[in-house]
Parts: C-alpha cells; structure tokens; sequence
C-alpha cells in the first residue's frame, strides 16, 4: 500500500509503501527453493544440497531482490494510480517508525514539470545565409595544394627546381635545428634538442625562436634572448628569459603540386578534368556550408525557446546529464590517446550544459506532443539519403543506418528538431543575415 502524495517542493514529491515482512519472506522462500533444484556445493549432487546451505550461499543475494523488487513495483503502482509523470529515478529510504511486521519505505522524486510556451508570434529570430564563391574555392585548392606539400633541399638542383637563389631560412621553409637555452647560464631540462624540425610561419614555436631563425643559412648559428610566457606550459620556465643559441643543419623549401590533371586525379577525379574537380570541390563546400548554416538557425531557434518558455528543471534530470556527459567526455579523451585513468572528472562542471540540454529536450517534447512535429519514415529516409550522398557507395550508407535501432534514432531525432525549427521559424518574426564563408566556417575554414 502507499499512502498520499505528499509535495515537498515545486517539483519534489514523497510517498511512503509498505507491505506485509511476511510477503517478502513467502517470496524470498519460494525463490530459494528454485535456487536449490540447480545449487552446487561440494559432497553433493546437482539439486540436492540442502536448503539451509542454499540460504547461507544466496538469501541476502535473493532477499535483496525480493525487495528491490517490491519496492519498485508498488513505487510504480502508487506512481500510476496518481497518475505522476516521474522524473528520473526515486530515492528510496526505510522508515523507521514502521509497525511491527510491516516494511515501510519513503520514496523521495521529483515530477515532470508544466512547460508553458509564450506567444512564438512576438519572438524575433535573426538567421543567417553564405554562399560559396570561386574565391573560396580557390582557397580550399590552396589548402589542398598545402596537404601536399613535399620538401627539397635549398640549393639542390632536382626534378623541381633548387628552391632559388636565396639559400637562407624564409617562411613556409622546413628547417632542421640544434638548439640549447639555458637561464642563469644554467641548462633547464627539455631545453635542448638535436635535428629538431619545424616549418616557418605555421606557429608552432614561440615568435622570438622562429624570428631568430629567419635569415639563417645552413651552419650559421645565432645567440638571442627568449622570453617564456606567463601562462606557458613549462611551469619551470613560465615568465622567465632564457637565452637560446641554435644552428641551422638543415634547410628545405616547399614544392607545392601544380594544379594540373595529376592534382585532380589525387583528388579522386578519375579523368584529371579540372573544370569537374572544381565543381566537386564547390559541391562539397556548399553541403558543408549548409549544415554549418542549419547548425547557427538551429542554435538560434533554440536560444528563442529557452528565453520564451516557462519552466522548473528536475534536479534529478539534470545530475543524470551531468554524469552522461562527464562519461561521454571521459571516453572522447581516452580515444583520442589521452590517458585519463587518473583525471577526475567531476559531474558538476557539466552541470550548466546539462540544465539547458535537459530544458531544451522538455521544450521540445511539448511542442513536439502539441503540434504532431515527430519525424516521418519519409523524413528519416530523405535525411538517411542526404548523408549517404557525400559516399562512395550511398546503398552502404542506408545499409548502415537501417540495420541498426540506436543508428536510426539518432536520425529520428534530427529530424524531429528539423521540424521544430521550421515550425518555430514559420510562426516567428525571422530576420537573415549575410555571414563570410570564413566566419561561418572558424578555424575549420583554415584546415579543410
């Protein structure tokens, strides 16, 4: 049995279940004599150790289930006969004071909220739009060009040239160092290395050691001061000047491959037609820009939903999403290669990502149950379809998501927010604007 709902707070709900202890030892008995027909023990045949034994080896094992088992089935009995929508999982306590003979239990747990939408109508949104232009298509051919890169030694004639006259360490060379710095004429460890290699101009060593490296012939050396910043990983050496000597061994230009049939074909453009490789490289920048475009009207539509809807957040829903993404984080660096066996990953830095992710998914199950937004198997198939056109073999891609539950809700559930955007955007006040391909794009722009 269970008595009445009591409200502790807004969201946050108790009921106290009890039941008979008799019922639980009637079931904990009669579970142990089924344990008993497949006990093993030493001296005895398959099913015939006696029950006493049995009970010593499983009954706190069976008798925890038994209760487990109570609990949650008359927690959801109370739960429906309320009709609560429950939020994550209860808090289950023994009480104390319970009567002889009864086993009572407070269940502590928070309820769905009422999720009240404003007037989409009023709400403004400002939306963005791109274009891929020839510029940035050449930009992406250089980007490409410089994937390829290879190196030849200045000064050495070769099937490409010698690089040119000027023999010394310009940007965009590949040199090959010996260094050494120390502080207080005292070497500081991870200071000095031998043939160490980098190229000019792409900011992978600090500005003074490369501006000391520019003009460089191979065997000169130069002596300078360096000045590690504050905030620089070496902590033994942040904020302080060290003074560095390097000798150039090694000095290689950059040969960049010749947009020619030869490029094309590297590119995959079987025929070596330029003109085709340029589309295919159009085509593929407009589908990127496309999602990157979707992904900003998205986020923007979202941000809409937050500021306009009414609504308490379980705390519970919220702790849950804090440890899925915690762990998620966990496993994303452990694939990476970064060791964290060790790195504490408290669930409390996610908690803010959380909350909204959990208030968002509320928002929209409410406009989605309102309005009938859930994702057709049309739907689904066109955007199954949309993915599978950037592959070798589309059929591959179908294969791939079909044959799979998990796969297909995951594009379910794009889908779904597809139609929330859209539905959101035809009743709000939607203004656009023009963004650069390179704002659009970030950093990503610069790596393609």
């Amino acid at each position: 049995m269970a008595t009445a709902v009591e409200t502790l707070g807004k969201l946050e709900r108790r009921i106290t279940i009890s039941f008979p202890l008799t019922d639980v030892r009637t079931e904990v008995e009669k579970r142990l004599k089924v344990q008993a027909r497949t006990a093993k023990a030493p001296g005895f045949r398959p099913g015939k150790v006696p029950l006493k034994m049995v009970a010593a080896q499983y009954g706190y094992q069976i008798e925890t289930e038994v209760l487990n088992d109570k609990v949650g089935r008359a927690f959801n009995d109370a739960a429906n006969e309320n009709q609560l929508r429950v939020a994550g999982y209860p808090k289950i306590e023994p009480k104390e004071e319970a009567a002889d003979g009864v086993l009572a239990f407070d269940a502590t747990f928070e309820v769905y909220p009422e999720v009240v939408i404003g007037d989409l109508s009023g709400v403004e949104i400002e939306t963005v739009k791109a274009e891929v232009s020839e510029a940035e298509i050449d930009k992406t051919i250089d980007i490409l060009r410089k994937q390829r890169v290879h190196y030849h030694t200045k000064g050495e004639a070769g099937e490409h040239g010698d690089g040119g006259a000027d023999l010394s360490a310009q940007n965009g060379d590949k040199v090959t160092v010996d260094f050494v710095g120390s502080i207080d004429d005292v070497e500081f460890p991870g200071g000095k290395a031998d043939g160490y290699s980098f190229v000019l101009g792409e900011g992978r060593m600090l500005p003074e050691f490369e501006a000391a490296t520019i003009g460089l012939k191979v065997g000169e050396a130069k002596t300078f001061p360096l000045s590690f910043p504050e905030d620089y990983h070496g902590k033994d050496v942040a904020g302080k000047t060290a003074s560095f000597t390097i000798t150039l061994t090694k000095l290689e230009w950059a040969h960049l491959p010749q947009v020619d049939a030869e490029f094309a074909k590297s590119l995959g453009v079987a025929d070596g037609d330029l003109a085709k490789m340029r589309e295919d490289i159009k085509v593929n920048l407009e589908r990127e820009v496309a999602g990157r475009v979707k992904a900003r009207n998205k986020e923007s539509v979202m941000d809409a939903l937050v500021k306009v809807a009414e609504l308490d957040v379980p705390k519970t829903l919220i702790a849950q999403d804090s440890e899925r993404l915690a762990e998620m984080t966990r496993q994303d660096m452990a694939q990476r290669g970064m060791n964290v066996k060790d790195v504490p990953f408290p669930a409390e830095m996610f908690a803010e990502k959380a909350e909204r992710r959990v208030r968002l998914g509320l928002i929209l199950s409410q406009l989605v149950g309102t309005n009938k937004l859930q994702a057709t198997p049309e739907q689904v198939k066109a955007q199954v379809e949309d993915f599978a056109q950037s592959y070798e073999d589309p059929r591959e891609v179908l294969k791939y998501y079909y044959s799979d539950r998990q796969r297909l809700a995951e594009v379910e559930a794009l889908v779904l927010e597809e139609n929330v955007v859209n539905y959101v955007l035809g009743l709000s006040k939607v203004s656009s604007k023009a963004v650069a391909f390179d704002e659009l794009m970030g950093s990503n722009a610069q790596q393609a």
